[in-house]
């Protein structure tokens, strides 16, 4: 593991790795900062060094993302779990989303790969990788 990814898992509070070529995911990584007032998430795009060495860690190809992740120490989420985890972390109203927990992972995570599948065909990809506005510079990796 690179250092800077060594010191990103060292650091307090969840990382979400996220693909910031798609316009979907991006947009997500946006509206998180946004309504994160605790300021418990951080965010690393796959394709940057600390995103590209923890997806490896963990099992995703950076070049080809298929799910995007929330680590935390040596825990990590994916799929439809990271999503739920992400936005039951965010408070209310969002922390509503925890009642799709009644659904098994087996019934969710289904749909969510689909829509990660054709994520680029639905939504769009961009030339180049999304960047955070300065106001959140100190919580991207």
């Amino acid at each position: 593991m690179t250092n800077a990814a060594r010191t990103a898992t060292a650091s307090p509070g969840p990382i979400i790795l996220f693909d910031a070529e798609c316009v979907l995911c991006s947009a997500n990584a946006r509206f998180v900062l946004e309504r994160d007032r605790a300021a418990t998430f951080r965010l690393a795009a796959m394709q940057g060094e600390v995103g590209r060495a923890l997806s490896l860690r963990h099992g995703l190809d950076p070049d080809d993302p298929a799910s995007l992740l929330v680590v935390e120490g040596d825990r990590m989420r994916r799929d439809s779990d990271a999503i739920l985890h992400i936005y039951e972390t965010l408070g209310r109203p969002w922390s509503l989303a925890r009642i799709l927990r009644v659904v098994p992972a087996a019934l969710r995570d289904p749909v969510y790969r689909f829509v990660a599948r054709n994520r680029y065909r639905v939504f769009g990809r961009r030339e180049s990788c999304w960047v955070a506005p300065d106001r959140y510079r100190d919580r991207i990796l």
